[in-house]
C-alpha cells in the first residue's frame, strides 16, 4: 500500500484521551459458552439507565471480488443458539449485495457507559420465513408499510418520491388490520452464526482486558484465549 509523502494538516487532531476505569474482566468472569456471557452482558446493558439503546450495533460486510468493506448502524433483534439476527431489506440494499457475494458478516456492540464492547464475526444465513414473519408482526404499522415503500439504498429523485410510495402503500393497506399487513418477500432476517466472539473491557492507559472465543465451525467446541490490547 502506497504511503503519501506529504504530511497533511489535520482538520481534527487528537481529541482529549478518555480513560476507561470502570471495571475489569478476568478468567473468573468467563463462561464455557460465549453466548452465556454475551447474554449476561446484554442484560446488564439493558439494566444500565444510561445505556439508552443497548441493541444498537455496527454491522459490517464486504463485497467480493473488490473486497470493499461497508459498515452501518442497525438494531440487533434476536439471539438464539445459532446466532445473532438482524432484519432488513435483502432485495435492494447494499448489504444484501455484499452478503450475496460474500456470506460473512461482523457485528460490534459498544456500551459506552459500561466501557464494554463485544465483537462478533461469522457466517451469514437467512432465517426461515416463519421467523421473519414472527418478528415482522411485532413492528408498528408505519414500519410495516415503510418496508413495502422503501427501495432501500437505491437512488431516488427526491423525498417526494419516497413519500408518494409510502402514501400509495398506506392506501393499499388501509383496510388491513395491523396483523394482516404481510411481510414482503425481500424483507426478513439475517443470522450471523459466530465463529469468533471477543469480549472487551476498557481499562486505564489503554491496557484493556480482551478475551477471544474462537471455533473452526459451528460444530466445533469454543476455545478461549486472552489477547493483548
Amino acid at each position: 500500500m502506497a504511503q503519501p509523502d506529504k504530511t497533511e494538516t489535520p482538520i481534527i487532531f487528537a481529541p482529549k484521551t478518555f480513560q476507561f476505569d470502570k471495571d475489569e474482566l478476568d478468567e473468573s468472569n468467563l463462561k464455557e459458552n460465549p453466548i452465556q456471557l454475551f447474554t449476561q452482558w446484554f442484560d446488564e446493558a439493558k439494566e444500565c439507565p444510561t445505556e439508552k439503546l443497548p441493541e444498537a450495533i455496527t454491522f459490517s460486510s464486504a463485497e467480493l471480488p473488490s473486497g470493499k468493506v461497508s459498515s452501518r448502524v442497525l438494531l440487533f433483534k434476536e439471539l438464539d443458539q445459532r446466532g445473532f439476527t438482524i432484519y432488513s431489506n435483502w432485495g435492494t440494499s447494499g448489504k444484501a449485495h455484499d452478503i450475496k457475494t460474500n456470506p460473512y458478516g461482523a457485528i460490534n456492540f459498544f456500551w459506552r457507559d459500561l466501557q464494554r464492547q463485544v465483537r462478533i464475526e461469522g457466517t451469514a444465513e437467512y432465517v426461515n420465513r416463519e421467523t421473519s414473519e414472527r418478528y415482522f408482526n411485532t413492528r408498528p404499522r408505519g414500519s410495516k408499510i415503510g418496508a413495502w415503500s422503501s427501495p432501500q439504498s437505491q437512488v431516488i429523485k427526491s423525498r417526494d418520491q419516497l413519500d408518494k410510495l409510502n402514501k400509495e402503500n398506506t392506501e393499499r393497506f388501509k383496510d388491513s388490520k395491523d396483523d394482516e399487513i404481510p411481510c414482503p418477500e425481500y424483507w426478513g432476517g439475517l443470522r450471523i452464526v459466530p465463529l469468533m466472539i471477543e469480549f472487551w473491557q476498557g481499562r486505564p492507559s489503554r491496557l484493556h482486558d480482551r478475551f477471544l472465543y474462537t471455533r473452526e465451525s459451528e460444530n466445533d467446541p469454543w476455545k478461549v484465549e486472552r489477547i493483548a490490547p
